[in-house]
């Protein structure tokens, strides 16, 4: 008895850390949510490459490799990977919202262009591709 006490309570930091925060679902919550990209989907993508916004958990900021559910709030869509993040998009407006790493200026998650830019599929938003493509050369002058 004493092990399976044991084995469940080293699963517990599992099931509670989708979206960063305990959730009651927490079988959706392992099922979607990972800070990184899955290792088995079809497409894997190199940092720097541009990714689609429905394959994006835009509460994590992770490129996930498949389609997220999508949320809708004040006409837009954005996108998360589990029941939290739908529940979190509409109530917190710091979710919606990231920071430019070209221009340093305030981006609409549902509007910005996105790409990978970290490892273990960590996203960027730009506010247009211009501003992904002088990022991209901004980092290649950088890293010579």
């Amino acid at each position: 008895m004493s092990k399976i006490i044991i084995g469940f309570i080293s699963l517990l930091p599992l099931l509670f850390t989708a979206c960063g925060q305990g959730g009651s679902n927490k079988s959706e919550a392992a099922e979607y949510h990972s800070q990184e990209a899955p290792a088995n989907h079809e497409h894997s993508t190199q940092i720097g490459e541009l990714v689609q916004s429905d394959e994006v958990c835009m509460v994590n900021d992770a490129y996930m490799g498949k389609k997220q559910f999508d949320v809708k709030f004040d006409g837009k869509t954005y996108y998360g990977c589990c029941e939290m993040c739908k529940e979190r998009v509409p109530k917190d407006a710091s979710v919606r919202v990231a920071t430019d790493p070209y221009s340093h200026k305030q981006v609409d998650k549902a509007l910005a262009v996105i790409a990978v830019t970290g490892n273990n599929g960590k996203v960027s938003y730009f506010e247009s591709k211009d501003n992904y493509t002088n990022y991209l050369k901004a980092k290649t002058v950088i890293n010579f």
